[in-house]
């Protein structure tokens, strides 16, 4: 009998049994796709090779094996709402694959396919079913190449191939580029399996979905390029790109008949159901909570490893999301407090040795998704109530579905992810307008400054430099595939032009002032990547002063294609001109000061603040450096001291900086760090800065300075929050640094003089002026306290309301004061024993501002829905402001004190209206 693998053998045996078809094993890449702003997240396993289809990358391999982190929570591939719902969909999953870069093809990957299935993993073939291309159309072949391949497999069944369109059989990575025929395996899981089986009307097959066929592993054949919706043609290389998930496969070899009772997911589940303190019968009963949980709980283990923390756009928004969902569901099954933690220890348990990343990051892991639980609990109340009445009003009126402005409004004030609102809306037989509310909140990012995040696939301008590339090469212009590439030891060269486009169009001659784009067989101007910005020039005629193109920008749009983009300021450059080629030197050794400066700041972060501190992205420009890291809290003033001292000290220490290239995988195992959101190759560039002991040691492409003190002087001038968990430092080096150094000095000098006092005293001289303030102040501020007091006391019994047999105060305070100021008033208010609700407001006569505080009781609040954060919220956003707060005290402000009286009546009237 055939042993049961674990998911983790299924995982490996596939991966053993492609080596020793001659694959090279590529492990997986990241979750956030590297160097590509096209995508939210991988969701395929051929997104790292992407650039390969493309033509704008080549590989050192022709056939690789992996088993690839994917998530699909967004855009075309979401399976987000099915999850819980079924047996099969999730949103983190492993997919297992196959690749073929113009090296084998169909014959040998059916064959493949066949045997590993069948010989190796000892599969039924009586129940193994595949689907082939034919073109509904009539417009592209037949795939009988694929049938043929399947047809002669020892022991397959002929009539067990289904021929299917283009939906289903014919894969496309954009509307223009690499596609091709696809064929699928299906395995037939018996007739007890089809839900339909007593329809006299349904047909039990592939074609009709039926669910008794499930659907593991595609295999997509690249055989065409297409150049329109009506025009493809063939590929001078065909390509094989197959993908099966992990946990289908898994479900299949263990004979169970959910993805969630294989061992990848069940034990997940058997924590949720002692944590519950449920039986396997409960259990069983309330399969969407626990499907729910550990699903979302595994894939916020593996976001969080790979550097995606819970925060508000993009995907940490999604992060968020999904952990806030799983805690909602936790609440159906009695878990009210944080818990989703030792879930996903779990998961580093049965995960942590394919995949290393989980073991290294556990504790950040762990401590995001519990904090992130802990903001949840404290809003989750509030916003839940807010929805119930919108809910409410939209069923008294009729209607269906909810607004998405209404729902993001929700999660901007309270944090309610659009999903969960679904969720609840959909349990009352309602809805929510999801393109509303991601409307919104693309208003809100732009609007924010955020800026846009992520467009489609793309691919179709490299059509045009690959085709260019093509005509150069068999015209001789471009010798090689890869043009020769190096910024990294001279700042000049000189060579000639190869083609000059403008606007996407080739042209022979380009005139002053036209914006053009410059291919010439080689460059020393460095790529932007990896947050360095591009270099910046010259391209001049050879002959003097004949012509010159300022160069702004150089990209690689395609494999052996480098395009310098710039404007020409004088003469007019022709295709063949000899030219002489600078980089703007200073503004070069500007950038590798500051890159250099950023592996520093990164290495003292980590040895000031932990090993969870990681890179979550930079930007290394000649005039600054911004370096974003994983960090909870703000540094202190003390910290940012330690930070800049620590750096300083290594760049005057002047330590050599190591620059080596060798394999990826020797560079991984000495401990060199790979960075958020970069792509690797087999080979690496790494760069070392040792002292008696290794500083800082980071695979990076970047140009660099050869010792550390060639850096000059490291400041940071800026440290703040750019989501949640993730903090940013601003720094300056070298000649900005000594501007700033200059400057500051200057302004010193300036304070010494009208203090009258030597600069070593100006501080103790300040601190003396603001004792002598700070006293007048208390004075001022005392004398404005008892003014406030006075009249609320003149006045409290007339503005005194009964209602619902508690008080109610809602009254303004003429004499103004600081928000301190009521307090007092507030606390002789509830001395009352009836006392219900008390909004007291004034305008602060510092800053001339309206202020004001809310109080409500528990029991009352909750009786009557009516939530001191609630009011305070609608007062600030009247006054111009806002409010924040707890549901039982909050206080608001704003900027138009002419709005004040308009604010309270406004409080009065809600809570008018409630009461009623």
């Amino acid at each position: 009998m055939q042993p049961i693998l674990t998911g983790s053998e299924i995982r490996q045996s596939f991966i053993d049994f492609f080596k020793k078809k001659g694959h090279t094993f590529v492990p997986s890449a990241s979750l956030v796709p590297g160097g590509d702003q096209t995508l939210l997240f991988t969701n395929a396993g051929m997104v790292q090779f992407k650039d390969v289809f493309l033509g704008i990358e080549k590989r050192p391999y022709s056939r690789v094996v992996n088993s690839q982190k994917c998530m699909r929570v967004a855009g075309k591939h979401n399976d987000l709402e099915d999850v819980g719902r079924d047996d099969t969909h999730h949103t983190f999953f492993e997919m297992l694959g196959n690749w073929s870069f113009g090296d084998y093809y169909k014959k040998e990957a059916i064959s493949w396919a066949w045997e590993l299935l069948t010989d190796i993993w000892k599969l039924d073939k009586n129940r193994l079913w595949v689907t082939c291309f034919k073109d509904e159309k009539g417009e592209i072949p037949t795939d009988d190449e694929a049938a043929n391949a399947w047809d002669s497999q020892p022991g397959f069944i002929k009539s067990h191939i289904v021929y299917l369109g283009r939906k289903e059989n014919f894969w496309e990575m954009a509307e223009t580029g690499p596609c091709g025929p696809c064929s699928e395996i299906y395995i037939d899981l018996g007739e007890e399996i089809c839900q339909q089986r007593n329809d006299p009307n349904h047909v039990c097959d592939i074609q009709h979905n039926c669910r008794r066929f499930l659907e593991f592993w595609n295999l997509v054949f690249i055989q065409y390029n297409r150049l329109s919706l009506t025009e493809l043609i063939s590929l001078p290389a065909k390509h094989v790109d197959t993908g099966m998930g992990l946990d289908r496969i898994t479900a299949i070899l263990q004979n169970v008949k959910s993805n969630y009772a294989t061992d990848l997911m069940l034990p997940l589940m058997d924590v949720v159901m002692k944590l519950a303190n449920q039986t396997e019968i409960e259990r069983n009963a309330n399969l969407t909570p626990y499907r729910v949980i550990a699903d979302h709980s595994r894939a916020a283990a593996f976001l969080i490893a790979d550097g995606v923390v819970p925060g508000n756009i993009g995907r940490n928004y999604i992060c968020r999301m999904i952990i806030r969902r799983a805690s909602r569901f936790g609440g159906k099954l009695g878990l009210n407090k944080p818990f989703l933690a030792e879930v996903a220890d779990k998961v580093i348990e049965n995960y942590g040795d394919a995949f290393p990343e989980l073991k290294k990051n556990k504790k950040t892991i762990l401590d995001n998704i519990t904090r992130e639980e802990k903001r949840f609990h404290n809003t989750i109340e509030t916003g839940l109530a807010h929805l119930q009445d919108e809910l409410n009003l939209l069923k008294n009126s009729k209607k269906q579905i909810l607004s998405g402005k209404v729902a993001f409004d929700l999660y901007a004030t309270h944090g309610l992810p659009f999903e969960i609102a679904r969720d609840v809306a959909r349990e009352q037989g309602l809805d929510i307008e999801e393109s509303g509310f991601h409307q919104t909140m693309e208003e809100h990012r732009l609007s924010s400054g955020a800026g846009k995040a992520f467009g489609a696939m793309g691919g179709e301008k490299s059509e045009i430099y690959s085709n260019l590339k093509m005509k150069l090469t068999e015209e001789g212009n471009l010798q090689t595939n890869e043009i020769k590439y190096d910024p990294y030891s001279r700042t000049s060269f000189q060579n000639h032009i190869v083609a000059i486009l403008v606007e996407g169009e080739v042209i022979s001659q380009a005139n002053p002032g036209e914006k053009v784009e410059i291919v010439l067989p080689e460059t020393c101007f460095y790529i932007e990547s990896g947050g360095q910005v591009s270099d910046s020039g010259w391209i001049r005629s050879q002959v003097q002063d004949l012509w010159e193109i300022r160069i702004d920008e150089v990209i690689k749009p395609a494999a052996g294609m480098i395009v310098h983009i710039g404007e020409v300021t004088k003469g007019n450059p022709k295709t063949g001109d000899k030219v002489i080629a600078e980089v703007d030197a200073g503004r070069h050794r500007d950038i590798m000061r500051n890159h250099t400066a950023t592996h520093l700041l990164h290495a003292q972060l980590r040895k000031l603040l932990g090993d969870h501190v990681r890179q979550a992205g930079s930007l290394v420009a000649p005039d600054r450096l911004r370096f974003d890291f994983t960090q909870n809290e703000p540094l202190s003033e003390d910290d940012l001291e330690k930070v800049e001292e620590g750096v300083n000290q290594v760049i005057l220490a002047n330590y050599p900086v190591t620059i080596e290239v060798k394999p990826l995988a020797e560079a991984t195992e000495e401990g060199a760090m790979a960075l958020f959101g970069e792509k690797y190759g087999e080979t690496v560039r790494t760069i070392s800065i040792s002292g008696e002991s290794k500083i800082s040691y980071e695979l990076c492409g970047g140009t660099h300075v050869r010792q550390t003190g060639d850096i000059g002087t490291f400041i940071i001038l800026n440290e703040s929050s750019v989501a949640a968990g993730i903090r940013r430092i601003e720094a300056v080096t070298g000649v900005k640094a000594y501007e700033i150094i200059h400057q500051r000095m200057k302004i010193l000098r300036h304070i010494s003089y009208k203090l009258s006092t030597p600069i070593e005293n100006c501080v103790e001289k300040v601190n003396d002026l603001l004792l002598q303030i700070e006293i007048k102040e208390k004075e001022i501020k005392d004398s404005e306290d008892k003014s406030a007091f006075k009249e609320y006391e003149e006045k409290k019994e007339g503005k005194l309301i009964e209602n619902h047999g508690v008080k109610i105060l809602v009254t303004t305070i003429t004499s103004g004061c600081a928000m301190e100021g009521l307090f007092p008033i507030t606390d002789d208010f509830w001395k009352y024993k009836d006392a219900g609700i008390s909004a007291i407001a004034t305008v602060d006569p510092r800053t001339q501002n309206p202020i004001g505080q809310i109080v409500v009781r528990n029991d009352f609040g909750k009786k009557y829905n009516i939530y001191a954060n609630v009011l305070a919220n609608e007062a600030g956003s009247i006054t111009g402001g806002g409010g924040g707060g707890t549901v039982n005290s909050a206080q608001f402000g704003g900027t138009d004190k002419s709005k004040l009286d308009e604010a309270m009546k406004k409080i009065y009237d809600e809570i008018d209206k409630k009461l009623k």
